[in-house]
């Protein structure tokens, strides 16, 4: 953003500081009627034919706009993936704490990776974590989404859940 100086078209389109146009006029004049008001001239659209300036106390505007940013970053909801590990060979009423736990990850807007370790020769046999990745998801359907579907990785099935957009 171009401000008092940095200014180097001929003439601008002039706003006052209430909002009002003022119209398109030299850039010195435009200058001079700033520092009349002991306010600056800023540059707020270079790209516009003729370029828009507004007379503005830029140290506030500058205060303001980072105040703006700070608040914005404030607001922003910063996604973890939270993972759950699960074995082939799980329990029933193990499973269904898992899916709790799930449960309440998504609630809070967490990401899931549901991983399935497989041990020794029980990777023979992938079709099982399938199936439980797929109970998982069909049991957070309510909950979250699959991102991306289960895919073995070495000795792992892996999956990804989101939460469901509010």
């Amino acid at each position: 953003m171009f401000v008092n100086e940095q200014i180097n078209a001929r003439e601008v389109l002039v706003i006052d500081g209430d909002g009002t146009q003022l119209g398109v006029m030299k850039t010195d004049e435009a200058m001079k009627l700033a520092r009349e008001k002991k306010l600056d001239l800023v540059n707020v659209a270079p790209s516009a034919r003729p370029p828009v300036c507004r007379i503005m106390d830029y140290g506030k505007f500058k205060y303001e706009q980072s105040k703006k940013d700070r608040d914005a970053r404030k607001k922003q909801k910063i996604t973890t993936v939270k993972e759950i590990k699960l074995r082939p060979n799980i329990d029933t009423h193990d499973f269904d704490v898992k899916v709790k736990r799930g449960q309440k990850f998504l609630e809070n807007g967490d990401k899931i990776k549901v991983t399935v370790m497989f041990r020794g020769r029980e990777i023979t046999h992938p079709e099982i974590a399938q199936r439980l990745t797929q109970q998982l998801a069909k049991d957070l359907e309510d909950y979250g989404v699959v991102e991306k579907p289960a895919k073995q990785e070495g000795r792992n099935m892996i999956m990804i859940l989101t939460p469901k957009s509010q």
